[in-house]
């Protein structure tokens, strides 16, 4: 069986076929990765209402105005999802490294969005929303536009149900679960040199009192368990570094890249974005390391990040899709 059939198989076999997204920066080796575009168009969510005041779940209201002046000055939503969320990530490095930001409440669970502060996670997941939401509606553009995007990139099936559990604690299920809903397209199993991994994942039981949800409501802990029991499970491919140097010609701008870990009780340990520049994939991520600055960061190609640490011990490849656009921009050519 070819290449190309034989990850379409496997692909199919765990429901995970969903179409390519993304755009630009596909030359022929990017082109040449075998996906299906067979899944359905992913219709939105609607939002949630907030369940926490507004100023605890959103912060940083005027850096985000500042934002969205910008990218109507620039019109960026004119570029590409891929494109326009690089010019997002841009644009906020800089922005302080803050762990925990998400953990606002004992009980109730609500997005969050914290333009002060970032960590790898909130970096992305905040490039990523700001450009679907220039692409999905029309201004103006309030902080619950926002946490809706938030909702349906983080949330299981794209709806927080008020529950801690109903995030998404984990990156390989936050790729799954985008993919089956025809969010993006894992596009790790067709690269060269991908091979599959298999790990145990406790973390999140094992370490339960370093998670504020968790220490005040100890019932959460073993349905928790059986959530890492069900990530265990997921078909997980990545890249390992030493192949990493020959994908790099794969890879696109905005591509979100997960950095697998050696250690056998999680997949992944750290995640960022590609910026491609002069012909590399460079790795744009909120970093936690003192010598970078604890911040945002443009940091240097992908190969050479991974290289710098014996616990890294490869990548994981996940290509957004754009969402469909809202009706609101048919009300708004008519009330023109």
């Amino acid at each position: 069986m070819n290449r190309t059939r034989r990850i379409g198989v496997l692909l199919g076999s765990v429901g995970l076929l969903a179409g390519c997204g993304g755009a630009g920066n596909q030359g022929a080796a990017t082109e040449s990765i075998p996906v299906s575009t067979s899944a359905a168009m992913h219709s939105v969510t609607p939002p949630s209402p907030v369940r926490l005041p507004l100023s605890t779940v959103f912060k940083g209201e005027s850096k985000f105005q500042a934002l969205v002046a910008k990218a109507e000055r620039e019109n960026w939503r004119s570029l590409p999802l891929n494109q326009r969320t690089v010019r997002v990530a841009r644009a906020m490095v800089g922005t302080p490294y803050v762990n925990y930001t998400l953990e606002v409440d004992d009980h109730i669970e609500n997005p969050v969005v914290n333009f002060g502060g970032m960590d790898c996670w909130t970096f992305y997941e905040n490039a990523l929303a700001f450009a679907r939401m220039l692409h999905y509606k029309p201004g103006p553009y309030r902080p619950e536009d926002m946490l809706h995007m938030i909702e349906i990139e983080r949330y299981r099936g794209g709806k927080c149900t008020g529950s801690y559990l109903s995030r998404m604690h984990h990156l390989e299920e936050v790729f799954y679960d985008n993919q089956k809903r025809g969010l993006a397209t894992n596009v790790t199993p067709g690269l060269p040199g991908a091979v599959r991994l298999r790990r145990e994942v406790r973390y999140m039981t094992e370490a339960w009192k370093s998670y504020r949800y968790l220490r005040n409501n100890k019932s959460l802990i073993p349905e928790m368990g059986k959530v890492e029991a069900r990530v265990s499970k997921l078909p997980v491919w990545h890249v390992p570094k030493s192949k990493v140097r020959s994908v790099e010609s794969y890879l696109q701008d905005g591509d979100v890249v997960a950095i697998t870990s050696t250690w056998k009780y999680g997949y992944t340990s750290h995640v960022g974005l590609i910026v491609k520049l002069k012909g590399r994939a460079y790795f744009t991520h909120a970093t936690s390391e003192r010598d970078k600055g604890r911040m945002t960061i443009v940091d240097r190609p992908i190969t050479d990040y991974l290289n710098d640490s014996s616990k890294r011990a490869g990548i994981v490849v996940c290509r957004p899709k754009d969402l469909p656009r809202s009706p609101m921009w048919s009300r708004e050519v008519v009330g023109r």
